[in-house]
């Protein structure tokens, strides 16, 4: 690994001090102006925890003014954004104006935000527990983007978070994933403040989180006390000092940052060995307060000698657990619910009177002819990043023309287009795989069989299968994970934004059983709202999966990958289909791998195809391919729909004797039985229409952009175009969908015709397809008669 980059030291440790009590004053002021200042029209409280952002200043201070090099990228606590905003305006990367605008629209956000926050923020953090996992899967995309692609320049991956989300079971997760081990450029910084949201946490987990770190191979560092109680202690009678303290109730030692003088005193001796009384009476009130109160956390000097131990050890990540107190350096420090709670403008005022500042000065940088000024702007000038190096442009094909001649699934075509790509030499290189243990089983062996597994050094493999060959090297391109869906898209997360945070653009690609998609959604929505792009494949999915039962039969997937922002849900039936959306949505990642927006409305960020692994035969498709032609039936099966089948086409009696109409939309293994109902619906004289709606959410995408114009522009907008050429005669629909029925019933709104929802809404269990079909009224008969009911439907309104 590259030499890491270390700033030199400042000349005066006063520096850091003075540039820290800054630090502390803007980051408490901007919550302060946010909450007293401004006029949010409706009473509701901004927020902005003082307190917590507190306990950070001085790890975060010595971070960025005394540690961290330009390649650096570190995920900040969400509750201490007002310190990192603090940071930057002293470093000269964030414009004055957005002090006075915390939580305010546009503005900066409440938790940092990379694609909302205006001065360069590396991850998003907001759900706690992500924002400590996510740059060690950062550090994972780096390891795998050096051995592909030659090393970047080394950089330290680097999360601040609260002791709090250590609670949180996705961080062990990723702190036990092999795929994390050996990581010697990723450093956690804890919080160690004690508190959490209600209270001070009654006891201190810290051995049993050493324990688990230590055997998951991490380093680990304790900055408990600051140099002034270690110098103490170490004097004869000190021991006595420590061990007291040591011992010493949390909330009993929390409890002494809100006294002075003989209060504080008696509290600190409550309980204490006459030893400790004999050896305190050695120093004045005065004294005493500091000393005993003189936590690592918020000892420059320790903590920067704790980074430094920490770069010292390259061969496995390390944590630092840095003990610091809520509320540091404000009157609320140590309180039992400070956590929410806001300093009053008297107490804003005499902070801004001890800062050395008045109300004209108050939001000003530090002075640039100081010492902490001209470091200040010195630090700023040695952070500053380079521009990134434009990538080569990769053209994906528009399709691999994978053949199939008998019935197949979509996972087994997914698969096949996979590997199919691996053999274009110019896509190659950028395609990566992952999967939590699920590879083989989701039909990923066949790129594993091409490129290989993923590992730092070469694995020798002492089993013999003749249909995957696990070979384990730095050239493989398959990451695989434990069982951890968390992991996965973490991971994806990550892979998907390697153009930033490591210089190279990838095309990342993962599968997940669609059942467990909802195991990690936490991560899921963490990657997409961080700007991340990537193709997830959740399959096999919905109760088409019938023998496993139903806590293995996705129902609302669906509904999630239409719903969330910045996801492009796709659910083909045929393999053509499959192959042209698979390789439109690889192009677009190789076209733009940084995206065009911010991870909201229009824009398509991550792509989740849902797949099953029911063979689905191919001839109804192949004859609409030769009804529409090929560019038609691309171009519609991209937008969203197409005419499956023509029931008009097919049946000219129907439409030269005016037949009743009626649409079957459907997405995905369903379609046989919806053509079978069709053909049941024309022996009866109906004229059933057949749309395979192979992506829902660019369906329902297109017409709620449709309706947005309308509602800004006070105008009548028609059905938009992909709703028009699917849908062409104005007739009832049923929609059909081996998932929960809500998911395709707004089609009926955007048709403006009667529409009735067929799904699964309940949970199922085990038994055949045909079973389960009949369950949820998935058969041909259910389907029938549906579309009768919408036809009567129809007819009572007319």
């Amino acid at each position: 690994m590259n030499e890491l980059s270390v700033p030199p030291r400042p000349p005066d440790p006063a520096v850091l001090d003075e540039i820290q009590r800054r630090v502390l004053w803007l980051a408490t002021r901007i919550v302060d102006a946010a909450n007293r200042e401004r006029d949010t029209g409706d009473g509701v409280k901004v927020g902005g925890h003082q307190a917590s952002s507190a306990s950070l200043v001085t790890a975060m201070t010595a971070l960025w003014f005394a540690h961290l090099g330009a390649e650096d990228r570190v995920a900040v606590k969400p509750h201490a954004s007002p310190v990192f905003h603090a940071v930057q305006y002293l470093l000269g990367n964030l414009d004055r104006s957005y002090l006075t605008r915390l939580r305010a629209r546009g503005g900066l956000q409440s938790y940092p935000s990379r694609t909302k926050d205006p001065d360069g923020v590396d991850f998003s953090t907001g759900s706690v527990g992500l924002g400590a996992a996510a740059p060690l899967f950062a550090a994972v995309t780096r390891r795998y983007v050096d051995a592909h692609f030659g090393q970047r320049p080394a950089s330290r991956f680097v999360a601040l978070i609260g002791d709090a989300e250590l609670d949180e079971g996705n961080i062990w997760e990723a702190v036990a994933d092999p795929s994390t081990a050996g990581l010697g450029n990723v450093m956690w910084l804890v919080d160690f403040n004690r508190q959490s949201l209600d209270r001070v946490v009654p006891g201190i987990r810290i051995d049993q989180w050493r324990g688990q770190f230590e055997a998951a191979g991490w380093h680990v560092v304790e900055v408990k006390y600051g140099h002034r109680l270690r110098e103490v202690c170490a004097r004869p009678g000190g021991g006595h000092l420590r061990a007291w303290i040591d011992a010493m109730p949390n909330e009993q030692y929390q409890s002494l940052f809100g006294l002075h003088g003989p209060g504080l005193r008696e509290r600190f001796l409550d309980g204490a060995p006459a030893e400790v009384a004999a050896f305190a009476a050695g120093f004045t009130d005065e004294e005493l307060a500091p000393l005993v109160t003189d936590l690592g956390g918020h000892d420059l000097a320790a903590m920067l000698e704790a980074f430094a131990e920490c770069d010292a050890v390259r061969d496995r990540p390390s944590v630092v657990f840095a003990y610091t107190v809520k509320g540091w350096g404000l009157p609320m420090a140590g309180g039992a619910r400070n956590h929410s709670a806001l300093l009053s403008g008297e107490q804003i005022d005499d902070l801004r009177t001890r800062t050395g500042l008045d109300v004209a000065t108050e939001w000003d940088r530090l002075d640039p002819d100081s010492p902490a000024g001209a470091w200040a702007a010195r630090r700023g000038a040695e952070l500053a990043r380079a521009p990134r190096r434009p990538a080569e442009p990769v053209k994906v094909p528009a399709a691999t023309g994978v053949r199939v001649t008998k019935p197949v699934s979509t996972q087994e075509v997914f698969g096949r287009v996979l590997t199919d790509l691996a053999r274009d030499e110019a896509v190659l290189p950028r395609l990566v795989t992952t999967a939590p243990d699920v590879a083989t089983s989701t039909n990923l062996a066949g790129f594993i069989n091409k490129t290989g597994v993923f590992s730092p050094a070469s694995r020798r493999s002492w089993t013999e299968d003749r249909l995957v060959r696990w070979s384990e090297n730095p050239a493989g391109q398959h990451i695989e994970l434990g069982i951890s869906e968390m992991n996965l898209f973490l991971l994806l997360g990550q892979l998907g934004l390697s153009w930033d945070l490591s210089d190279q653009p990838l095309l990342p690609v993962g599968t997940v059983y669609d059942p467990f998609v909802l195991r990690g959604l936490d991560a899921f929505v963490h990657g997409v709202y961080s700007g991340a792009r990537f193709v997830v494949a959740g399959t096999p999915s919905g109760v088409t999966l019938a023998p496993e039962g139903g806590a293995h039969q996705s129902t609302i997937t669906a509904s999630v990958g239409m719903e969330l922002p910045g996801v492009t849900f796709v659910e083909p039936a045929y393999a053509t289909a499959l192959d042209w959306l698979l390789c439109d949505a690889l192009g677009r990642i190789a076209a733009d791998p940084g995206g065009s927006g911010t991870g909201d409305g229009d824009r398509e960020g991550a792509y989740y195809f849902r797949l099953s692994t029911r063979p689905v035969d191919q001839a109804p498709f192949e004859a609409a391919r030769s009804r529409l032609g090929d560019e038609t039936l691309r171009r519609q099966a991209l937008a969203g729909a197409y005419q499956l089948r023509d029931a008009h086409h097919d049946h000219p009696e129907l439409r030269d004797g005016g037949a009743p109409v009626v649409h079957l939309a459907a997405s995905g293994a369903v379609l046989p039985e919806v053509l079978e109902a069709a053909a049941e619906l024309a022996d009866e004289g109906i004229a059933a229409h057949v749309v395979d709606v192979t992506s829902a959410g660019r369906l329902y995408r297109s017409w709620q952009r449709s309706l947005r114009e309308g509602v800004r522009t006070a105008t009548t907008r028609r059905a938009p175009g992909a709703l028009r050429a699917a849908f062409p005669a104005r007739a009832p629909v049923v929609t059909v969908h081996d998932a929960a029925s809500h998911a395709m019933s707004w089609l009926g709104t955007a048709l403006g015709v009667p529409g009735v929802p067929l799904g699964v809404d309940e949970f199922g269990q085990s038994g055949t397809v045909r079973d389960l079909y009949e369950l949820h009224d998935l058969l041909p008969g259910s389907i029938v008669n549906a579309a009768l009911a919408a036809l009567d439907l129809d007819s009572s309104d007319v």
